[in-house]
């Protein structure tokens, strides 16, 4: 029983994402023009952008109700999409890739660094999931004029 619990918590332990899991570029031009440019490389890729969550003033709009003084963002938004061809064919390779999907790309600004804009995703264990991340990838380089 012993042996089952501590595989079952390695394998949490070594699935949890951290924030150094995640792969980000700044760019000194505004929150608005890295969301359109996002959100036209989204579409340029032949892809359709399922939902933008509102994270940041999420956060300030419960700031106050769960007992914190500290601004997080000036702006933060998550784009979330899916790419069915790429999606198919991680997910012919593992079933479970399913767990990475939608995909994500997030873009902030913090308050003490307000013109600096940063966005990005996480990154994506080896394997078919490399795909993924090089899909992303492209996307945030399209968006801020890398590519």
């Amino acid at each position: 029983m012993k042996t089952v619990f501590f595989a079952a918590a390695l394998a949490l332990a070594t699935s949890t994402a951290t924030a150094q899991d995640a792969i980000t570029y700044d760019t000194d031009q505004s929150f608005d023009d890295v969301s359109f440019g996002l959100e036209s490389a989204i579409l340029d890729a032949g892809l359709v952008i399922d939902l933008v969550s509102h994270t940041g003033d999420m956060l300030e709009r419960t700031r106050a109700d769960v007992g914190s003084d500290v601004v997080l963002f000036e702006h933060a938004d998550i784009y979330s999409f899916c790419s069915a061809k790429i999606s198919r064919e991680v997910m012919e390779a593992d079933p479970m890739n399913v767990v990475f999907c939608p995909y994500n790309i997030f873009i902030f600004v913090r308050p003490d660094t307000p013109d600096t804009t940063t966005i990005g995703f996480r990154s994506f264990p080896d394997g078919p999931m490399k795909k993924v991340e090089t899909l992303l990838d492209g996307i945030v380089k399209s968006a801020i004029g890398l590519e």
